[in-house]
């Protein structure tokens, strides 16, 4: 209950003496003391009450009231049965410690008011626990009556006033009471959550993000029919969702905190039901992918293709283009008995990719139920559809040819320019809380086809999606991720140069210029890296650099004379282009 509904009930007898703009403070239970130091029998929350019998002088005030504060008490109520009236000295202590002062009309006993607060914190205790049972069954059952997760939420706020959100974990809402989560503060919290999992600290995990804080509750089944729990906290950390509770559980008291437990449990219920339903979507991508690795022929991966379509993209009038996302999560050895080759990467990747390809603008479980994933050893790989066609492929109906696919490899800028998946984008906002989860020892690698328009097409669609992932895997981070466009440049041959190569050709070139900026801080590489990016153009370069001419012509004759090399010879351009690139 509140402090102001204390103050509004007439046969309590309080009067507030300050604190009008903490009344909003939760009690949670009362305390009836004449001790000079009550330390020991507070936990906090508690409305205290006394008659003034320690009050001596006006000394004495200052340091009962920073203890009560210290405490974390809800309130004082002094009664004036004693005193008669409430000693200044006492108001001004509890203004300068924020701490709500009452006087209690002498008429009304300390017993009176011990009745009312237990029995309406006991009673809200009660109702909170009844409120949860009595909506047990509207939250489990189908259609729109149901309401999913956002019924037991709108309990929270309604009944417990508390705001929360389910989320998955990269951040994204799943639901939610009241105004949405901002995604950033999403991500930041599910980053929180993810790297104290991983130390294997039990939730709930305590997070302060913008002066704000939050309880982070784990959404796991261990009911009757649940999935047995991972042997290995890596095997589940990427996929589980987390419930979001504005507010600080480190000092709740059990009967709380067991309801909040029960609260995850439904929800987590809710989780398992709806990726059962997934389970088609699962089939469809495995049987498309198990025919396009077989090398069965274009027209009976069409015919699935036909399948698919409908369920996916439902109401969609013609065959999408596809495009095909390979991911993989590599995990590092724990020091521990168990190998890093004993988890299961392969579910782990899929439920992770199923995340990573939601729109992160778009809230709501549903939101991924146009994605087709299945995983293969430790990849996932994603048959993702897209609802529009070039007007070239529309316009001739060649849903199977070999024209389209032709066509896409002939005009690959025009499809950079069409609606798809870019790989940089897909991690854009999941990196960071992703980051926490993976700690140090373990790494998500993610590569992008291509769109293609045929079932002919995917086959190398496929192989263009796990060449960009090795392309990715050979970059450092915790989470890269590289997409077609960059299978057609040196960006290609760079990552499988041996590192011990890597390494001897780029210290020959750039190590001199390393050392001289270091001597003499001449910025020599940022010059080289300027005058490169501007193709060897003198005006252009100086003009970024904001630099004379002259001034940029020596600096390109230090590089020469420190190298050996002629900034004006295509090779020794390019080497100095590949040496920064591999650096």
């Amino acid at each position: 209950m509140r402090l102001r509904a204390l103050l509004e009930t007439d046969a309590l007898g309080l009067r507030l003496l300050g604190g009008e703009d903490e009344l909003d403070r939760t009690v949670r239970g009362v305390m009836t003391t004449d001790l000079r130091d009550p330390s020991r029998y507070l936990s906090g929350g508690e409305l205290v009450l006394t008659g003034l019998a320690w009050h001596r002088d006006a000394a004495d005030s200052e340091p009962f009231v920073r203890i009560l504060a210290g405490a974390g008490v809800a309130g004082l109520a002094a009664g004036e049965a004693e005193l008669r009236d409430i000693p200044a000295d006492l108001v001004e202590a509890c203004r300068h410690h924020r701490l709500p002062l009452f006087a209690v009309n002498e008429t009304v006993a300390f017993a009176t008011i011990t009745e009312h607060v237990v029995r309406q914190v006991s009673g809200e205790r009660a109702g909170d626990l009844a409120a949860v049972v009595d909506r047990h069954r509207r939250l489990m059952t189908s259609g729109p009556a149901g309401g999913g997760p956002e019924v037991v939420l709108d309990l929270l706020t309604s009944d417990l006033d508390l705001r929360a959100w389910v989320l998955s974990p990269t951040g994204r809402q799943i639901a939610g009471a009241g105004a949405p989560l901002p995604g950033p503060l999403g991500a930041a919290l599910a980053g929180h959550h993810l790297a104290a999992t991983r130390t294997g600290r039990r939730g709930p995990h305590r997070a302060a993000v913008a002066g704000t804080t939050y309880s982070l509750f784990p959404i796991r089944n261990t009911g009757r029919g649940a999935v047995p729990a991972a042997r290995d906290v890596r095997e589940s950390v990427l996929s589980d969702w987390l419930l979001a509770v504005e507010a600080d559980a480190s000092d709740w008291p059990a009967a709380r905190l067991d309801l909040l437990q029960g609260v995850t449990q439904l929800i987590a219920v809710e989780r398992d039901r709806r990726d059962a339903a997934r389970t088609v979507r699962r089939r469809l991508a495995q049987e498309v992918l198990e025919l396009v690795q077989a090398g069965a022929a274009p027209a009976e991966i069409a015919a699935r293709l036909r399948v698919a379509a409908p369920v996916l993209l439902p109401g969609l009038g013609v065959a999408p283009q596809w495009q095909v996302v390979v991911a993989r999560v590599d995990w590092g050895a724990t020091g521990q008995a168990d190998a890093a080759g004993d988890i299961a990467s392969g579910p782990v990747a899929q439920a992770l990719l199923e995340e990573i390809l939601v729109d992160p603008a778009v809230s709501g479980p549903d939101s991924a139920d146009r994605i087709a994933v299945a995983h293969t050893g430790e990849e996932a790989i994603a048959l993702v559809p897209l609802p529009t066609v070039t007007a070239a492929a529309a316009g001739t109906g060649e849903d199977a040819s070999g024209e389209a696919a032709r066509a896409d490899a002939e005009d690959a800028d025009a499809l950079d320019e069409e609606p798809g998946l870019h790989a940089e984008a897909l991690l854009a906002s999941v990196r960071e809380p992703l980051s926490a989860g993976l700690a140090d020892d373990g790494r998500l690698t993610l590569g992008v086809s291509a769109a293609v328009h045929s079932a002919e097409g995917l086959r190398g669609a496929l192989e263009e999606a796990r060449h960009a992932r090795r392309v990715a895997a050979a970059r450092p981070g915790r989470v890269c991720a590289a997409g077609h466009h960059e299978l057609a440049s040196h960006v290609l041959l760079l990552p499988f140069v041996p590192d011990d190569v890597r390494r001897a050709f780029t210290a020959r070139l750039l190590d001199p210029l390393r050392d001289y900026d270091r001597r003499h801080r001449a910025e020599l590489i940022e010059t080289l890296e300027a005058f490169l990016d501007c193709d060897g153009s003198w005006t252009r370069c100086a003009a970024r650099l904001h630099l004379h001419v002259n001034t940029l012509r020596y600096r390109v004759g230090r590089i020469e004379q420190l190298t050996g090399r002629d900034l004006s010879r295509l090779e020794d351009k390019l080497d100095f282009f590949l040496a920064l690139r591999m650096s």
